[in-house]
C-alpha cells in the first residue's frame, strides 16, 4: 500500500526517535512513537506496515541486540474504544508466551539441583500420582508429551480463577494418552503443573512470587502473572483482528485447522484444551482473568519486556537468568512430529517452541507465540531477544504474520 507518511527524525542519544503519522482509505491517522537505532531503520518500516497492510491497531516492537535496546516502537490504541493510546509501558495479556517465564522458572530450579528433570512431578506434589500419572517426569510435561493436555470432565467457569481448584482437578485427572508415547500441547494445564512445583520447590507462596523475584525484579521487568486493582486500568484489551477474507491466508488456515478440530468433535483433547471451561475463550478481558495467576496463558507484559527477557538469554555474557552452560536448554530440540492438540507439526525444546520466520535458517533460535500473534523470539547465534505485543488478536497458531513481518526486517538489520 502507497501511503502519504511525515518522517520526522531527532538525533538523541544515539537514537533516532519517529514520529510517523499516516492517513489513507481506510486507515486512520496513527502516530508511531519510540526509538530506533542506525541500521534498524527497515524495523521501524515493517512495524509501520503493520497498520498499513495487516490491519493493526495498537501494538508494540521491542529488540534487544547483544545486551542494548535497538528498537523501542509503540503505536495505536490499548482499549476496545480506541480513545486511549498504546504507551511505551502498555502492557497486554501475552496468552501463551507467558510459558517462557513458566519454562525459565523450572529451569533455573533444575541448575540449582532443586529437581531434576526426570523426575516424577509425583515426587514434588504426592496428590498428582492418581490415575495413571505417577510416572510423568519433569521433562515430559516442559516438552508437552505428558499426556495431561486439558480436562476432561466439565469444570467451573471459575475454576480457572483460583489456583488450589485447579490444582485440585489437575491432580484427579487422567492421561489422554499414555504418558511419553505422544506429543500434544498443553495449553493451559501446562502452567498449573509446573507452577504448582514451583511453588512447592521454592518454597515461595505463589507463582508470582517467585517470577518477581527471580525473573522480573533481576531484568527489570513490569511482566506480571495476577494483577493487582490499580493495575487494571492500563492494560490494553483484546479484541479481534479485523481482515479481509483475502487477507493473512496462512493465518486463516491454521486458525481453521484449529477450529475445524475443536468445532469437529467437541468432547476431543483439542477442544477441551481450549475451550474447557467456556470462561477461557470468553474472559480474558475481564477483571477475574487478570488477577488470577494462570501462569500459561495469562502473563502481561509489553513488548520490551518480552524483549529483554529473550535478550538476556540470547546473550551468552548475560547469566542473571540461567548460566551460558544451561541456555543450550532453551534451543535444543527435544521433541519434534505432529501434535495431537494443535494438528500441524511442532518442534519443542525445553518448554520453548522451535520456530523459524519464512525463508530464515538458524542454529540457536527459540520463542513462544501466544493466541492471537504476540511473541516472544530469541536467537543466540545472532545475540538478539525480541518482542511483539499485540491487542488485534488473529488466528494464527503458531508464528502470526505480523511477527512473521517483523523478525524477516530484523533478521535482514543483524545479518546486514
Amino acid at each position: 500500500m502507497n501511503v502519504p507518511w511525515r518522517l520526522s527524525d531527532r538525533l538523541k542519544g544515539g537514537h533516532f526517535l519517529y514520529d510517523v503519522h499516516f492517513k489513507s482509505q481506510g486507515v486512520k491517522a496513527v502516530l508511531i512513537e519510540g526509538s530506533v537505532s542506525l541500521g534498524f531503520e527497515g524495523v521501524k518500516q515493517a512495524f509501520t506496515e503493520l497498520f498499513t497492510d495487516y490491519h493493526e491497531v495498537g501494538a508494540a516492537v521491542s529488540l534487544v541486540h547483544r545486551g542494548v535496546t535497538v528498537v523501542d516502537l509503540w503505536a495505536g490504541s490499548r482499549d476496545k474504544a480506541e480513545a486511549q493510546p498504546w504507551r511505551q509501558d502498555t502492557r497486554s495479556n501475552v496468552f501463551s508466551a507467558s510459558k517462557a517465564v513458566v519454562a525459565i522458572a523450572i529451569l533455573q530450579l533444575v541448575e540449582k539441583r532443586l529437581l531434576s528433570l526426570e523426575q516424577p512431578v509425583a515426587d514434588l506434589w504426592p496428590e498428582f500420582a492418581q490415575n495413571g500419572k505417577q510416572d510423568i517426569t519433569v521433562r515430559q510435561v516442559l516438552t508437552h508429551r505428558s499426556g495431561v493436555n486439558a480436562f476432561q470432565g466439565k469444570v467451573p467457569d471459575t475454576a480457572i480463577y483460583d489456583w488450589s481448584m485447579a490444582t485440585g482437578l489437575i491432580a484427579q485427572e487422567s492421561p489422554w494418552w499414555e504418558p511419553g508415547s505422544e506429543q500434544g500441547y498443553s495449553p493451559i494445564l501446562f502452567g498449573w503443573i509446573l507452577g504448582e512445583l514451583v511453588c512447592r520447590v521454592s518454597g515461595c507462596n505463589s507463582f508470582n512470587d517467585y517470577v518477581a523475584q527471580n525473573i522480573a525484579r533481576p531484568l527489570g521487568l513490569g511482566w506480571k502473572f495476577g494483577l493487582s486493582s490499580g493495575e487494571l486500568a492500563g492494560i490494553a484489551d483484546m479484541a479481534p483482528l479485523k481482515v479481509p477474507k483475502s487477507a493473512a491466508v496462512n493465518n486463516v488456515k491454521s486458525g481453521s485447522l484449529l477450529t475445524n478440530a475443536i468445532l469437529g468433535n467437541p468432547q476431543g483433547v483439542t477442544a477441551k484444551a481450549f475451550a474447557n471451561p467456556p470462561s477461557l475463550m470468553i474472559g480474558t478481558n475481564g477483571v477475574p482473568w487478570r488477577q488470577a495467576q494462570i501462569p500459561a496463558a495469562n502473563g502481561h507484559a509489553s513488548a520490551a519486556d518480552l524483549a529483554i527477557f529473550y535478550g538476556a538469554l540470547a546473550d551468552l555474557d548475560d547469566e542473571r537468568l540461567l548460566t551460558a552452560e544451561a541456555r543450550s536448554w532453551c534451543w535444543e530440540e527435544q521433541t519434534q512430529g505432529q501434535d495431537n492438540v494443535l494438528h500441524c507439526p511442532l518442534s519443542l525444546s525445553l518448554g520453548f517452541m522451535r520456530l523459524l520466520p519464512r525463508n530464515i535458517q538458524s542454529e540457536r533460535f527459540f520463542c513462544h507465540p501466544g493466541a492471537g500473534g504476540s511473541l516472544g523470539y530469541a536467537d543466540a547465534s545472532e545475540g538478539f531477544g525480541f518482542g511483539y505485543a499485540t491487542r488485534a488478536m488473529g488466528q494464527s497458531i503458531t508464528l502470526d504474520d505480523r511477527a512473521d513481518h517483523l523478525l524477516q526486517a530484523v533478521y535482514a538489520a543483524v545479518r546486514d
